[in-house]
């Protein structure tokens, strides 16, 4: 007979979608080191946090690939991507991007599963296919309701308060575009991250609003 006080694992769906477009070359290696350094920061959340199960989906994007590095991976079989995984070329199709990053996970959850959804890129959208911003900022809506947290990170020469604001995003970061400003970026967003697990487990996620990236 289990304890009554024994709970189950609560699921951290960790959705990290990054812009592999051709404008992103210019920070190319400090983009490639912090997807790995945010890797690192989700198993190490694993490990601090045993009474989560951390799963990661990680997908880069431009208009000529769409990249799953990770599709729903337990967070202990994540290794570090590779420098040739990630090589920016092409335009930005940032509605395909974000709605197929969605509707993988969308399909992987359960109800009291919680999803972090990343988007982070240096470019509006200019050349989707497949979505328009009514169908990405219907679906993110609905799904705010369903412990999915969303935030934008872009470069400070985006209004990435209004890009946010057009998806119905809550939390918006913007970002030097530079070696420095890219790495302190990463570093903000992974102490963000892990204050959202201690939410997690406090059951107060639904607080977060747009504090996301607030620090005390």
């Amino acid at each position: 007979m289990k304890n009554q006080n024994e709970k189950r694992a609560k699921k951290v769906f960790n959705l990290i979608i990054v812009d592999e477009s051709g404008s992103m070359s210019v920070i190319r290696e400090q983009a490639f080191t912090g997807m790995n350094e945010t890797l690192k920061t989700i198993q190490n959340l694993q490990k601090k946090y045993s009474d989560t199960e951390q799963l990661v989906t990680l997908m880069t994007f431009g208009s000529e690939h769409t990249k799953w590095h990770y599709d729903g991976t337990p967070a202990s079989k994540v290794h570090k991507i590779g420098w040739k995984s990630y090589d920016p070329c092409g335009a930005t199709p940032l509605y395909d991007a974000i709605g197929k990053g969605i509707s993988k996970v969308n399909a992987q959850v359960s109800d009291g599963d919680n999803v972090l959804v990343t988007i982070i890129t240096d470019g509006e959208e200019n050349s989707s296919k497949e979505w328009t911003l009514k169908m990405v900022r219907n679906l993110i809506e609905k799904l705010k309701k369903q412990n999915w947290t969303f935030t934008l990170i872009g470069t400070d020469n985006l209004d990435v308060k209004s890009m946010a604001g057009s998806f119905s995003i809550d939390s918006h970061m913007a970002f030097v575009q530079s070696a420095a400003g890219t790495k302190m970026m990463f570093e903000h967003e992974n102490r963000c991250r892990e204050r959202y697990v201690q939410r997690v487990m406090d059951d107060s996620v639904s607080e977060i609003g747009d504090s996301f990236f607030k620090e005390d």
